[in-house]
């Protein structure tokens, strides 16, 4: 259970209340958005890689086949514990472990990403330690990608529901900027690269309500009352506005900060 005065409002949110769905779900994100990280020579054959809030391990899983050895950790034991499910015959090293405690050997990695979650750090403990963790001019990468509800009418409706559901959600409103690096990595690292660009990815009502009910204001932080009745007012509300099929509109964005 994770409580931030600058999250949500301070409403608790627990990221394994919502696994099941989120190894379902989340696991979206487009081959554009993967080759952006190939095309900067990161996670390849060679590199070690730490991925660190990975949740369901979908960095990881989905970049495996290029050859970088992985391991990744996540706070949640469920969401590892999924994430060990879905990585059945992958050499990926899970530790149900907070980053802010991981204490792997001074040099361990050439790259260390972090994928949606960089914003739930306590950067003034992490940085320093993800810097000695690094080998000498290695990558720390964050990541980020978000549906568009300004330029895009279905999520637009599909936020506005979550909103009447829980008031306190914060992660509303989203448009393209890039992604946010606290000053305290200006001491460790230099940024090498910065990209924000849109994305369309498909989705059916299915898929699209399990994506919206996995995010941080439903299923993270609602009962399982409040979540059943998002839920039906949800299905019922894409059955009026959606096709079967459709795409929704995305922004990502990516920072690349090279260890000094």
């Amino acid at each position: 259970m994770i409580t931030r005065s600058d999250i949500d409002h301070g409403r608790p949110f627990d990221w394994g209340k919502t696994s099941s769905d989120y190894a379902r779900f989340r696991d979206i994100y487009p081959k554009e958005f993967y080759q952006k990280i190939l095309d900067l020579g990161l996670c390849v054959n060679g590199q070690s890689v730490l991925d660190i809030g990975t949740g369901t391990g979908v960095l990881p899983r989905n970049l495996y086949p290029y050859g970088a050895k992985w391991t990744a950790a996540d706070l949640s034991e469920n969401q590892i514990e999924q994430a060990k499910i879905l990585s059945k015959g992958l050499d990926i090293d899970y530790y149900a472990t907070p980053t802010e405690e991981l204490d792997f050997p001074d040099g361990s990695f050439d790259v260390i990403t972090a994928c949606q979650c960089f914003f739930y750090f306590n950067h003034q403990t992490i940085a320093p330690k993800l810097y000695r963790m690094l080998k000498p001019g290695g990558s720390l990468l964050v990541l980020y990608m978000m549906w568009l509800p300004l330029e895009d009418r279905i999520a637009d409706a599909s936020e506005k529901l979550v909103l009447k559901y829980n008031p306190s959600w914060n992660g509303m409103g989203a448009t393209i900027h890039p992604v946010n690096i606290p000053e305290c990595y200006n001491e460790h690292f230099e940024l090498a690269c910065r990209e924000e660009f849109r994305l369309k990815v498909p989705f059916t009502r299915e898929s699209w309500n399990g994506r919206v009910k996995a995010c941080r204001g439903i299923g993270a932080s609602l009962s399982e009352n409040e979540i059943a009745g998002w839920e039906d007012e949800h299905r019922k509300l894409l059955e009026k506005i959606a096709p079967d099929e459709f795409d929704i509109l995305h922004y990502a964005a990516l920072a690349e900060l090279r260890k000094k």
